[in-house]
Order: C-alpha cells, then structure tokens, then sequence
C-alpha cells in the first residue's frame, strides 16, 4: 500500500491510498493493477480511530463519488465512520479501462479476456484486499449505490466474514435473474416514462419526429466527429430516471434547432448537450459490461436488442419518438466513435456462457451481516419485483420501501435516507 500525507480541503481531511493487487485471483502471482481509494475524514482531532464505511459506486463503470462539501450522506457518514471512496478497478485512479488502455492489451480475444475479471466477483475481492490492510483485525461497513448493491450482495457471498452492516440505496439484484428477464422488465418501466414525459411535454413529440426527419436526411455531426443518429437521441432518455432531468432533458429538447442564414440547422448548443449526457466514450464498461453484469453460467446473447426487436419493434418508429432508458445495444459499437474499436470484444463477451456465479443463494440463506436497503418504487433502473425476491429470502436483510425519492435518493436525500438506513440496520426503528 502507498499512502499520501494527509491533505485537507473544507471540512474534510483526506488520504489517498493506492494498492497493487492481482488482475487473476486465480493466478495471483501474474499480472498486477493498481486500485486507488481515497479516504475522507471530518476534521475531528479522533477521528483516526473511527470505524471505516466502504463506498460501493454504481455503473458499472464509474469513478467513486469525489468529496467536494461535507453534505447530504457524506456528511452523516462522516459523524461516525472514516469513509472510503472506492475506485473499482477499471475506473477513475485505478488501472482504468478506455479505448485508449483496452487497445493495448492485442487483438480482440485478449481484450475480451481482460475485461472478464471487472466484474463484481473481483471488485469484492479487491476490498478484501484493501480491508486486510486497512482493518485487517475488524469487519467494516459498506454503502453500495445502484450497481454498488449488487456488488454488496455480491460481498455477502463471497466474504462475509469482511462485513459488519451494509447499506444498499436503490441496488439489490435478483439472484437468479437473467439479463433477459432484466430487460423484459425494464421495457414496460420505459413504456410508462416515455407516456409521463409526453404528457408533461406534449411539444416535443413533434419536435423529436421532425429531429429524426432531419438526422435521416442530413449528415449532422457531433462535436466529437461522429454522427447523430436518431438512436443515440433516443439514448437520451436514460435521463428520464433521475430527479428533475425530464425538465432538463425537455430544455435540451427545445434548443434543438437554430435559424442560420434562413436555414434551420441542429443547433451546436443541442449537439454539445446530447455529446455530454452520452458518456459511453469516458466510461466504456458501463457499454461493454453492462450486461455481463448479470451474467451467470449463461451468455447475455445481447439481450436487450433481442427484447426490444421481438416485442419492442416500435421503438424504431421515429414518427412516434419514443426513448430508451438504461438499455445497451450492439449497434452503439458501431455509431460511437470510442465503442467502434471495442465491438469485437463486446461481441465475445456477449457469446460468452461460462461467467462465474456471483451470490451463493446457500450462504445468503444463512446471513447475519445486517443488510438496510432503501428501494425506490418508481425505480427505473431496478425492478422492485426482482428486489423484494431478494429481500424476502436474504435473512437480516430489511427493505425500506419508498416513492418519495428516484434511483437518485442518495444524492438528493441522502442524510435523511442514509440515517433512516443506519437505524434501520441497527434495530433502532421498523420498516
């Protein structure tokens, strides 16, 4: 382990930490990366001795949250833990996955096979890892946002041993569920998101038609050079599961076109906005992996792409636009630019059918780690079907169960959820 001194920025005093660990657990004297995790603390002059709380990012593919103010969940944390923002290997600090790095582990075999072990399974021994550093004499806690859920359930399995309460904001899997169930559940989620939204904005169905119109007949670039398709725009609607970006992502919408030299061109101000919210380029597991993600002794097979063109041809109507929620499709790694050269791989990867399993259904039967979820009903990215299943089998696992906040209740109630949480795990109230 290397370790800075320790830096302060307002209210917080911070270590960064870097650890060299194995790529292949199963071969761990090969090939080695880096994980970083940086450790925020209040300014307390004890709070060296308290305990440690592990963040768990969503995604996958993304980078741990980076403390700016002490606020909302970070700032109930830091009553009480030293908290560890975790960069998963792949993203962030740690050993990253770009189309820049992925290109220089050969042709597309090697990259396919490289990419196999940032799933969930090595993320949690990665902490492990961390932890027989860090608190090699006590369990810890951990938070897991989204994706970080299943990676928490993923920790119960493996090495509960490592875990002393969990806490889990809109993120628990269902055990046995396929990325085709998945999919086939999330569909009609998107069905009814797409009616909410037009009925808020009624102006930009015909707005969003006459766009694809456009798109169809002229060569519309993005600023990164690729070319706007009436799919990616339908990507947009990923933003459709969080609080307040309908109206954000209606805004947009509305700038879509300018009058230059009386003639109606898409705007560089919609162009810049769709090339920021689809972020596929900077965060490329979250597109390659994503489906793997539910993957367990059985290919993905493209799973989403294959639901959507039985039963969800529609969709490919742009004279009634509809969007897409969190949904990834093959033809992604041939419009954007920073996917074209990962489509082998991800083509690999979605054949692939000897994926390890990631819970132990015979020691989650057994848990006594407390486990406090907060579960959103209107939920767009997790199906609250797949995670009551869960919930009602996992002993010591307890649902809060809500439709006061989105898949974003962490950040935009996170001291309230978080507290309700930490009460919840610790018997001090009933759900």
């Amino acid at each position: 382990m290397e370790s800075t001194s320790p830096y302060r920025i307002p209210g917080m005093e911070l270590i960064d930490h870097s650890f060299t660990l194995p790529l292949d657990y199963n071969d761990p004297a090969a090939r080695k990366i880096k994980v970083f995790v940086r450790e925020v603390r209040d300014l307390d002059p004890k709070s060296e001795e308290k305990p440690l709380l592990l963040f768990l990012q969503g995604g996958p593919g993304f980078r741990a949250p980076l403390p700016i103010k002490k606020e909302g969940w970070l700032k109930r944390a830091l009553s009480e833990f030293r908290v560890l923002m975790y960069d998963t290997r792949g993203n962030g600090l740690s050993t990253p996955v770009s189309h820049q790095t992925l290109a220089a582990e050969g042709d597309a075999v090697e990259q396919a096979d490289y990419l196999k072990h940032f799933r969930a399974d090595n993320i949690v021994r990665d902490a492990e890892a961390i932890r027989a550093h860090m608190s090699p004499n006590e369990p810890w806690s951990t938070i897991g946002q989204s994706y970080g859920g299943w990676c928490t359930t993923t920790y119960l399995s493996l090495h509960p041993e490592g875990l002393k309460e969990c806490f889990i904001f809109g993120g628990v899997p269902g055990l046995d569920r396929t990325a085709r169930e998945i999919y086939e559940g999330t569909f009609p989620f998107m069905e009814e998101r797409n009616r909410q939204y037009f009925e808020k904005f009624p102006m930009d169905k015909q707005r969003l038609v006459k766009l694809c119109r456009h798109l169809q007949q002229c060569d519309v670039r993005l600023p990164n050079g690729d070319r706007l398709t009436p799919r990616l725009v339908q990507l947009l609607g990923m933003q459709l599961g969080f609080a307040g970006t309908a109206e954000a992502l209606h805004y947009l919408v509305e700038e879509a076109f300018v009058q230059v030299g009386g003639e109606e061109v898409v705007s560089h101000t919609f162009l810049k906005g769709v090339q920021t919210s689809l972020r596929f380029d900077s965060n490329p597991i979250f597109a390659i992996l994503h489906e793997a993600i539910y993957a367990q002794r059985a290919a993905t097979g493209w799973a989403c792409d294959a639901v959507q063109k039985e039963n969800y041809s529609h969709y490919d109507d742009y004279e009634n636009f509809l969007f897409y929620g969190e949904m990834i499709f093959p033809w992604m790694f041939d419009e954007i630019g920073e996917l074209r050269e990962m489509k082998a791989a991800a083509d690999i990867l979605a054949a692939f059918d000897d994926w390890p399993e990631l819970y132990d259904k015979d020691v989650l039967s057994r848990n006594k780690v407390p486990v406090a979820c907060a579960v959103y009903y209107n939920d767009m990215f997790v199906n609250t079907r797949f995670t009551r299943e869960t919930i009602d089998f996992v002993p010591n696992m307890q649902g809060w169960y809500t439709s006061e906040y989105e898949h974003c209740g962490l950040r935009t109630g996170g001291e309230k959820v978080f507290s309700r949480l930490i009460d919840l795990a610790r018997g001090e109230i009933e759900r």
